[in-house]
């Protein structure tokens, strides 16, 4: 499997964190040029890659760590994502709820990247705490996660427990998904709930 995480913001620099904590090579694009951010990658480790957009979409598995309003141009990137599992990592706080058409935000994103598998997650913490290594006393921090499709479920909790966090499946996108979402400037439920599982 490859990997690349779209955005180096907040969340984008979280999530490349949790990769090279374990060594785990990753792929970072923005819309720029990647010589603009290549030194703030280097500190975050030497497996994470800065890439061209076009370059980077060529990963099995993509983060998308943009501010939600970004997606679609995202998304014109490539004709079609078939065969490619997008992880749905961003937040449509103040998106008016008839934008959304009464659907859940990854959703729309789905209908955006054409042909992809669409798994919502790592989007309820807050970078930050993101940012921290998932062992946290002798447990690991949860990651909640909701998709319409098993396949690509399992491909994304077996990836969130070897970057070392607890994932728990929620169920679809519209089950699951709108617990962990925002809807204009009402959070979901699960949303900043910074929860930890200790094995058994």
């Amino acid at each position: 499997m490859n990997y690349a995480i779209i955005g180096f913001g907040s969340a984008g620099k979280a999530l490349a964190a949790a990769f090279a904590r374990k060594g785990i090579d990753v792929s970072v694009a923005t819309t720029r040029d990647p010589e603009s951010f290549a030194s703030e990658a280097a500190l975050i480790g030497p497996g994470i890659r800065p890439e061209k957009l076009a370059d980077a979409v060529n990963a099995d598995i993509i983060f998308l760590a943009v501010r939600y309003q970004s997606h679609p141009e995202v998304a014109k990137t490539l004709p079609s994502w078939q065969g490619k599992t997008i992880v749905d990592v961003t937040n449509a706080y103040g998106v008016p709820p008839e934008e959304l058409d009464g659907e859940p935000s990854a959703r729309v994103v789905a209908r955006a990247f054409i042909g992809s598998k669409v798994v919502k997650g790592f989007n309820h913490l807050i970078a930050s705490v993101l940012a921290e290594d998932p062992a946290v006393n002798g447990g690991s921090r949860v990651v909640f996660l909701a998709s319409d499709h098993d396949s690509a479920l399992d491909e994304v909790s077996t990836l969130a427990e070897t970057l070392g966090f607890a994932p728990i499946v929620l169920g679809s996108l519209s089950e699951g998904g709108m617990l962990v979402q925002a809807e204009g400037k009402k959070w979901g439920e699960l949303i900043f709930k910074d929860l930890v599982k200790f094995s058994k």
